[in-house]
């Protein structure tokens, strides 16, 4: 694989520990602002919107230049959200510090993308993007457990000045590893635009919504889960973040694997076993080893489905892919603002710290149903001999493949 993968996963690392971090420490922060804990997971649900908004909107603003140029330049504005939020006396300026980074978020992932699978040869592309993605679930295993310590002893304002001294380190490695690849030639907006016609691609990120908002609808209350159901102390929150993000390394790594091989399949497989463990969450939050074993299996199971969502996207947008893989990523943060805000309902409802567990796995036996019925569509569609609609010009290669 490519060393510029490494650049790719650094920006990565420090990105997914920013998105993350913030539910380890909620309490914190909501006892800061004087604010209660559903309120607090506004930080969530509006990084989330941010990036959802901010996908195709960074992208369309850096069609005119070079992919690396605008990757840097991403995350020159992730630096300046996090040391907002870092500096920010009041919620509001916080919650704006968090919306501000979040603009980078879903273009770097989108772009990213692009320039991992066009590194590599068509065969490696859903591992290629894989080892991207490895970033974002390393961040789980050392950033956002390290950015959580530090926020429980030092304060949650440290623990984001750190996140954004990350991002100039990813600038860097983007700066130093990443090839200057020209901006594709004959593609315009509208070809971009066209792309997203396509049925396949739109059931796609509608998987991704559901799906991937099934995971976050259960942890992004998970710091009062565990504290108040399953018995932990604050302090083992911690740890229980690290099993998350081990699961998600294994989850990433095996989707991007398997994905090469029966794309499909391992959607089935990884979005129904999802389901079941959302609503096996309910009981198992009641026991802390029971707890901390399903916590690592829903990281595993969510991010299993991560790289096999982004190939299918940039599969089926395959003439003009920027654009779609780029509002890809603004689905999976939809789907998470989607959660948060549903978990936060039924929170505030009086069902419970538990209860966000059934509204995710009914997000993802919903994104299941989706799944076949993508499939269906596809298989009438060859059985038929008509292409997909909505398919683009072929773009020229910008860097030959290996």
């Amino acid at each position: 694989m490519p060393l510029a993968l490494l650049a790719l996963a650094i920006g990565a690392f420090g990105i997914g520990t920013t998105e993350f971090v913030i539910m380890g420490l909620l309490p914190e922060v909501a006892g800061d602002f004087g604010v209660s804990i559903p309120t607090a997971g506004y930080l969530v649900t509006g990084y989330a919107l941010g990036v959802m908004f901010g996908a195709p909107l960074m992208t369309v603003l850096g069609t005119k230049i070079s992919r690396k140029r605008m990757l840097m330049l991403l995350m020159g504005l992730f630096v300046v959200g996090n040391l907002l939020s870092a500096l920010a006396p009041t919620f509001g300026l916080m919650l704006t510090g968090r919306v501000v980074a979040s603009l980078a978020h879903g273009a770097f992932f989108g772009i990213g993308s692009v320039v991992a699978a066009d590194l590599v040869a068509p065969d490696k592309r859903a591992g290629a993007i894989s080892l991207m993605f490895t970033g974002l679930t390393v961040a789980n295993v050392v950033g956002v457990p390290l950015g959580t310590l530090v926020g429980q002893s030092l304060g949650w304002r440290v623990t984001f000045g750190i996140v954004a001294a990350l991002g100039v380190v990813g600038l860097l490695g983007v700066a130093k590893l990443v090839p200057d690849m020209p901006k594709p030639e004959g593609v315009r907006l509208r070809h971009e635009l066209a792309a997203l016609k396509n049925v396949q691609v739109l059931l796609a990120m509608a998987m991704t919504v559901l799906g991937f908002g099934g995971v976050f609808a259960a942890i992004t209350y998970i710091a009062p889960m565990m504290t108040h159901v399953a018995g932990f102390a604050d302090g083992s929150v911690t740890w229980l973040l690290v099993l998350f993000g081990l699961g998600m390394v294994g989850g990433n790594l095996v989707g991007g694997k398997y994905a090469d091989r029966a794309l499909m399949p391992m959607l089935y497989v990884s979005l129904g076993a999802l389901a079941a463990v959302l609503a096996l969450f309910t009981l198992t939050s009641h026991n802390k080893i029971a707890a901390a074993v399903t916590i690592a299996l829903v990281g595993a199971l969510g991010f299993a489905t991560v790289p096999p969502l982004q190939k299918r996207v940039l599969d089926h947008a395959h003439g003009a892919p920027t654009l779609a893989s780029a509002l890809n990523i603004g689905a999976f943060n939809l789907g998470n603002a989607l959660s948060a805000w549903l978990g936060g309902l039924v929170i505030a409802a009086g069902l419970g710290y538990t209860a966000p567990n059934w509204v995710g796995a009914v997000l993802a036996a919903a994104a299941l149903a989706l799944a076949v019925l993508s499939a269906g569509l596809e298989r009438r569609e060859r059985a038929a001999g008509t292409p997909a609609a909505g398919t683009a010009p072929a773009e020229r290669p910008t860097v030959a493949t290996r």
